[in-house]
């Protein structure tokens, strides 16, 4: 499952985390965003334990889109050690984004 943070918890929850994350950037109003957000969902539930997936509303949480250049939405980000090492925009089919994550874990 994948957790809400905002631009106070992102800190604590992404860049402080032991294990990789993924960021799902995305807003209410965006059509690609939700048909990306089942797909974030079952990779939270499936990788439960092995990384964290948080997903991180732009509109309300301006602050971190801006300090990670998010022009475009949905964004997903992959940090592993508090650092972006990976990056996909734009709606893809699940197995691109768990090639991405499997290559960080």
């Amino acid at each position: 499952m994948a957790l809400n943070v905002t631009d106070a918890t992102f800190k604590e929850v992404v860049l402080d985390s032991q294990i990789p994350v993924i960021v799902d950037f995305w807003a209410v109003w965006c059509g690609p965003c939700r048909m990306v957000g089942p797909i974030v969902e079952e990779i939270g539930k499936e990788y439960d334990g092995k990384a964290v997936v948080v997903k991180l509303d732009v509109d309300n949480n301006p602050g971190a889109a801006q300090q990670f250049g998010i022009r475009n939405i949905p964004t997903i980000l992959f940090f592993k050690g508090g650092q972006v090492v990976d990056k996909q925009v734009g709606a893809v089919p699940k197995a691109v984004l768990v090639k991405k994550l499997e290559a960080i874990l």
